[in-house]
């Protein structure tokens, strides 16, 4: 089996915090999807913060760059035996009710 990097890109959030029922109905979403596809979903992963440090030629500068209309918002690991097959899993997550979000799908090497 390959293992996939799914990469959640959205745009940058607009100020809306949900609420705690909007937030329990988001994780029971993440719940079910890692529960049909216990097989394949290594890693859940994780939501990713707004701010962080980019290192470029030696310096360090905040980022990520805030110019861009898109941010990397978090990430999962998926094992599947193709593309199409990991393609199948990114169809069901429930990145999909985020408006705008795209999901990247990367194959690990495996170094």
């Amino acid at each position: 089996m390959t293992k996939y990097l799914f990469l959640y890109w959205n745009p940058p959030p607009a100020g809306h915090q949900p609420s705690p029922e909007e937030m329990q109905q988001m994780m029971a979403q993440w719940s079910g999807w890692k529960e049909k596809f216990k097989d394949q979903v290594l890693d859940v992963g994780d939501g990713l913060g707004h701010t962080g440090r980019v290192i470029k030629e030696g310096a360090v500068t905040d980022g990520p760059h805030t110019e861009v209309k898109e941010i990397v918002g978090g990430y999962s690991i998926v094992q599947a035996p193709s593309y199409e097959a990991a393609i199948e899993v990114a169809r069901e997550c429930p990145i999909k009710f985020v408006p705008g979000a795209v999901i990247e799908i990367r194959e690990m090497m495996g170094y």
